[in-house]
């Protein structure tokens, strides 16, 4: 069963100690690093890389290095490829999280134009159509 993070930092405090803390809840922690975790999403729903990043607006020589570890891409074209992956809040903030890179955050214009487009299933495209018109950087 998922805990939610709030949950686990609760009990984090409870244990006498970190490996009590640890064998009780490892199977609830990040472990998987980037590239595992988006060959997982990629598995988990079907997807092909090459459309992934087709739709991602990345350019494939790039799109190909992110999947293979060769390179970290920035946040934004993270965000491209969770756009394109169609993944949810949740599975968006795993991703970054995964990449060492802030959540989305809703109090931010930026962040919370990007948290509405992935509730809508809004394209690449249309994100930055929405960001431009409220004078923000757009995703790339």
């Amino acid at each position: 069963m998922k805990k939610d993070t709030s949950e686990i930092l609760k009990e984090l405090g409870l244990f006498p100690d970190f490996r009590s803390f640890y064998e009780e809840n490892k199977d609830q922690l990040i472990t998987a690093g980037l590239t595992e975790l988006l060959a997982q999403l990629l598995a988990e729903k079907g997807l092909r890389k090459s459309q992934v990043i087709k739709n991602a607006e990345l350019s494939e020589v790039y799109g190909y290095q992110i999947f293979s570890g060769l390179r970290v891409p920035e946040r934004k074209k993270l965000l491209c490829l969770a756009v394109s992956m169609s993944l949810n809040i949740e599975e968006t903030q795993q991703l970054l999280k995964c990449a060492g890179y802030p959540q989305l955050y809703v109090k931010l214009p930026f962040d919370s134009i990007v948290l509405y487009s992935l509730c809508k299933k809004y394209s690449v495209l249309q994100i930055n159509e929405l960001l431009y018109e409220y004078g923000l950087e757009t995703l790339g």
